[in-house]
């Protein structure tokens, strides 16, 4: 289907040049003269290759219809996923890198849901926020103000994060998979 380029968002699969790419970031760009375009980080599908594309705000563009299935997340190494259809109880494997950073927050069990276009899996989506142990944490420095100051940590799959000074290790935390922050202390 058409849409308009001003409406592109990130998360968007759209077919350009005979080929499919899954949107990342946009831009819109005001120049002092002439009219606004919108700059489009975007990645192949099939290949994983990253390009960049302006587009005016008024060209369209062929945005493709992806059917959204939620999914369980089985196991996965260093180069795929496995997941597994709730529906149909069908196994499949997508490669590590379409999620990134974020991989690390998979956990066995965990459901998610995972968008195809044209029966390929093109994009995994995680819960907004999920639990996770702080493992490593610098101690607590004696008149240091809760207000602002963060301290870096380190969380059970590895990753490194801000958190405020009065968490240590052992306690358990709600982070964001979007962006790796903390979002605050897991009461349970």
């Amino acid at each position: 289907m058409k849409i308009n380029a001003n409406l592109i968002r990130p998360g968007n699969i759209l077919e350009h040049n005979g080929r499919q790419f899954s949107v990342l970031k946009i831009q819109i760009i005001q120049p002092g003269k002439g009219g606004a375009f919108i700059a489009v980080e975007m990645r192949d599908i099939r290949t994983g290759t990253k390009t960049n594309e302006r587009w005016r705000t008024a060209d369209t563009v062929e945005k493709c219809s992806v059917e959204e299935k939620d999914c369980t997340f089985l196991f996965g190494d260093d180069q795929s996923l496995t997941f597994m259809e709730q529906e149909t109880f069908e196994q499949f494997s997508v490669p590590t890198d379409i999620l990134g950073e974020s991989a690390a927050f998979l956990q066995d069990g965990m459901a998610v849901t995972v968008d195809f276009v044209e029966g390929s899996p093109v994009s995994v989506s995680l819960p907004e926020k999920v639990v996770m142990q702080v493992v490593e944490a610098d101690p607590v420095v004696k008149g240091q103000t809760a207000s602002s100051s963060y301290k870096p940590a380190k969380l059970e799959n590895g990753l490194k994060i801000l958190v405020p000074p009065f968490l240590a290790a052992g306690e358990k935390i709600w982070v964001a998979t979007a962006d790796c922050s903390y979002v605050e202390r897991f009461k349970g």
